[in-house]
């Protein structure tokens, strides 16, 4: 049940709101000053302030003000019988989520009411997520210990408190995002809202909308008013990930919003001013972007005011058997692994696997090795067969390859290992090999006998 609480010096109208939003199924407080709504909001949850903007002792734009420094997750609505737009603009500007002139129709304050508790429900969950991602990135628990990790933590200290934007770079799966919430969540805005946006998901049509919102009717389709991520975010932080892959119409726009900070829903004549902390992210070079006319010039100086350069997992070998434990102690608390420890096979084996996918294909490989062990100890052979065999390959490649093997020679032995490793496999089933090699029956019978390969009991074979 969400609370309102209403503030208005004239007690018919306290009396009228009162009735009409208890029968709505809302648990309504009531102050006729605003000094003893403030004292209301630092005892209480309060889901929607509704105040009135004239009023003898405070009047409601003090109450708002005052009101956003003590509960940032309340939405606040101002009410007046002196409607302008002047009024307005100013009660926006100060963070008021609407604007309601009396007299009203109810249906139109319910509904208002209604989308106020979805922002804060948002407000209070973004609050909530950003608790726990303080504690999970606080600079005392790292994860890694590499010379690249303690780098980018180095960074992250200096820019927290910082209002600049931040370009994070590095290649896909390396954790930007986790770099991202990282920044905000050691820094000032930490209790206010991080939202994240994939630029590469948003088409040209609905990108506008998602960052900006629009007014109801404002094309084909919009129903009702949409809030844009930037006023979401308000106070906080907006990440913009694969900023590369923003539409170039859609670059303009962004710029002239970071430079004035101010924000315009589709529709709408009214400007709405925000303050949201960009940071950005991209797994391309945004600098050969600029040279191929893909990415505007100026917007890559607006958002490289610093670069954090996140290494891939392969350059930081030192930090897998950590991470690795991080994410298997994870999964047991969850009771979502059988296996509990790594053997020291698969120690080295993580170590020395490539990890093209970086950490997200670390966590996945973890994820499935703690399922398919068998017992406490998890081994080499529990993890997918593209990362289990490699330990085979490298065994095999320096017993049998000499250090100036030639090519040709080279590649025979390579097939001739993939051949019987898959044999192996399949317990000497020719057919159920060749769909492993993902080849045909009959051409696996033919590098069979071409390479000389170890041929299996003709029984065996189907």
């Amino acid at each position: 049940m969400a609370t309102i609480l209403i503030v208005d010096d004239e007690k018919n109208y306290l009396w009228m709101l009162d009735e009409l939003l208890r029968g709505e199924g809302f648990d309504v407080v009531t102050c006729e000053k605003g000094t003893d709504a403030l004292i209301v909001l630092r005892e209480a949850t309060i889901d929607v302030l509704l105040t009135d903007l004239r009023m003898a002792e405070m009047d409601g734009l003090t109450v708002l003000e005052k009101a956003r420094e003590i509960s940032p997750a309340t939405s606040p609505l101002l009410m007046t019988a002196y409607g302008t737009i002047e009024r307005a603009v100013e009660a926006m500007r100060r963070g008021a989520y609407d604007f309601i002139v009396k007299p009203f129709e109810n249906a139109h304050l319910i509904r208002t009411i209604h989308r106020a508790i979805e922002r804060s429900v948002l407000v209070r969950e973004n609050v909530r997520l950003s608790s726990s991602l303080a504690r999970q990135f606080h600079p005392d628990r790292l994860i890694g210990r590499s010379a690249g990790m303690l780098g980018i933590w180095n960074k992250i200290h200096r820019v927290t408190d910082s209002k600049s934007a931040v370009l994070i770079c590095g290649e896909s799966g390396v954790g930007k995002e986790l770099v991202a919430r990282a920044i905000h969540c050691n820094g000032l805005r930490s209790g206010r809202p991080f939202l994240a946006v994939n630029c590469s998901a948003l088409t040209d049509s609905l990108a506008e909308s998602e960052l900006f919102g629009h007014e109801k009717g404002a094309f084909t389709g919009a129903l009702s008013r949409h809030l844009g991520l930037f006023e979401q975010a308000n106070g906080g932080t907006l990440f913009l990930d694969e900023i590369a892959d923003l539409p170039m119409p859609l670059q303009a726009k962004l710029l002239r919003v970071l430079d004035s900070q101010e924000i315009r829903r589709i529709g709408s004549e009214k400007t709405f001013h925000v303050d949201v902390r960009i940071l950005a992210a991209t797994h391309r070079s945004l600098k050969s972007e600029v040279k191929e006319g893909r990415f505007r010039e100026d917007l890559f100086f607006r958002l490289h005011v610093v670069q954090i350069d996140i290494p891939p997992l392969r350059e930081r070998a030192d930090d897998i058997p950590q991470l690795a434990e991080a994410y298997l102690q994870g999964l047991v608390r969850e009771g979502k692994a059988r296996g509990k420890q790594f053997s020291q096979a698969t120690i080295e084996l993580l170590k020395r696997y490539r990890w093209p996918g970086n950490v997200r294909e670390l966590q996945n490989a973890i994820a499935h090795a703690a399922l398919m062990a068998l017992e406490d100890d998890i081994q080499p052979d529990d993890f997918p067969l593209e990362l289990s065999a490699t330990g085979e390959w490298e065994q095999s490649f320096n017993r049998i390859l000499p250090d100036d093997a030639p090519l040709d020679s080279t590649l025979k032995t390579v097939e001739r290992l993939m051949i019987t490793r898959a044999l192996a496999r399949t317990g000497g089933i020719q057919a159920r090999a060749a769909d492993l090699l993902q080849i045909s029956r009959s051409l696996l019978q033919y590098k069979l006998k071409t390479l000389s390969a170890p041929q299996t009991d003709p029984s065996t074979k189907k």
